[in-house]
């Protein structure tokens, strides 16, 4: 007597067919460049040009680069539908400024440095005379503070470790961790800002003459890089909030940052123009594309995320103008001619006002040391200067912490009006 058996065969959602097939085949990607396929995990293409002071850093504070540097992130790992994406940071949880109920005059911070220099009128702060890594909690509470009220603050020569900046950034908020984000191994949440890096191992075709094309326009020009005005994670359901950017290798001249203040920016445009703006919504995407769960071969998809273009400080209680040309696509409400000429020029406040800028040059420091600017991203854009065009090395690592929901509250004002500045109108007609 013989038997037999029947084997069923159960059907494998195409969405899953898909994802394992991309998953399994090298030259297949989503949510990163095709290029970001050679490596995951430490990558030894980084060793042979590792800053020698990045390579003293990293080494002193007991990192592993035997293997290479820096780390990508598993394949496995990164997402390929964009409702898989967009869930990543997408739990509700209390988030607590420790910039609130602190000493409005920050006598503990201020007060222990050598020299306190305001760069600028509206923006720009550099602290002297004190190590980050030994700041008390209290220093702390009022450097969040300091940051929300002058938008973005340095301190020049600055033994930091990559693990006590993570530290730093993590008493401030939830640290990011960049699903697509290289970062220093072992320590996800610390990602790698090195295009040096870039350009060898991803092709990254970054020259002289296209630099800073996507200052014209982001979506027709494709070079990658932190040279166009952006104002990081605009995207997510909590933007980001605090930023802080360590430079371990520094050139010798060139490779400065500029900053604008949102809070600056709002207080250029005139009153009747802020009126018709407070209140409205717009939509923000995503640098990387994903595949629609739903309609996978429509091509990649960005998340997107509804958030108010004036925002109120949850802090400082003033509003700021809350776009950015790299990631705001269009304001709800507004036919999309309406919504591009209004863009445009809300982007265009931001890049062409010099008296709401900074332009820091970070200057080379003592072996073993590195300098650092720390931004609240919720009032602010800003843009790297790539005039080195990698003949020094240039090499940090960053750390951001997620903020608030973003809101607006009518009855907030604005920062000059709440300085009792001048809103003077006399010229306009």
């Amino acid at each position: 007597m013989t038997s037999t058996s029947t084997l069923k065969l159960q059907a494998v959602p195409v969405d899953k067919e898909i994802e394992n097939l991309i998953r399994s085949t090298k030259g297949l990607s989503v949510g990163y460049s095709e290029q970001d396929t050679q490596h995951f995990g430490p990558d030894p293409d980084g060793l042979p040009i590792l800053p020698e002071s990045t390579r003293k850093r990293l080494t002193d504070a007991g990192i592993d680069i035997s293997q290479g540097y820096p780390s990508r992130p598993d394949k496995s790992l990164i997402p390929v539908f964009v409702d898989e994406a967009a869930a990543i940071r997408d739990d509700d949880y209390e988030y607590v400024d420790r910039a609130k109920n602190v000493d409005p005059e920050k006598k503990a911070l201020l007060g222990a440095a050598t020299e306190v220099i305001n760069l600028t009128k509206h923006i720009g702060t550099e602290i002297v005379g004190l190590q980050l890594s030994d700041l008390t909690d209290q220093q702390r509470d009022e450097l969040a503070l300091l940051v929300a009220e002058r938008v973005v603050v340095f301190f020049r020569d600055q033994k930091l470790s990559p693990q006590k900046q993570r530290e730093i950034g993590a008493y401030w908020g939830r640290v990011e961790e960049h699903p697509q984000a290289s970062y220093v191994n072992g320590l996800p949440g610390i990602s790698v800002i090195w295009l040096d890096y870039f350009r060898k191992s991803f092709g990254l075709n970054l020259t002289f003459k296209n630099n800073n094309a996507r200052n014209w326009d982001p979506v027709k020009h494709k070079v990658q890089g932190t040279q166009v005005w952006h104002t990081d994670l605009t995207h997510e359901k909590r933007p980001a909030g605090y930023t802080h950017l360590h430079l371990d290798a520094i050139p010798e001249t060139g490779g400065d940052t500029n900053w604008a203040s949102g809070y600056a920016a709002y207080d250029k445009l005139s009153e009747e123009f802020k009126k018709f703006l407070d209140g409205k919504e717009a939509v923000y995407v995503s640098a990387h594309g994903y595949l629609d769960r739903k309609n996978p071969f429509a091509g990649p998809k960005s998340i997107e995320r509804v958030h108010p273009i004036i925002r109120t400080h949850p802090v400082t209680g003033w509003k700021s103008l809350f776009v950015n040309r790299s990631y705001t696509k269009r304001i709800l409400g507004l036919s999309s001619v309406e919504s591009d000429i209004i863009l445009k020029y809300l982007f265009e406040v931001f890049e062409k006002n010099a008296d709401i800028q900074v332009r820091f040059k970070w200057t080379p420091s003592k072996p073993g040391y590195g300098t650092s600017a720390i931004w609240d991203n919720r009032v602010s854009q800003h843009s790297a200067t790539w005039d080195h065009e990698g003949k020094d090395a240039r090499h940090g690592t960053r750390v951001t912490t997620l903020g608030d929901l973003p809101k607006f509250d009518p009855n907030s004002k604005s920062q000059r009006e709440a300085l009792g500045l001048s809103l003077d109108e006399k010229d306009f007609y």
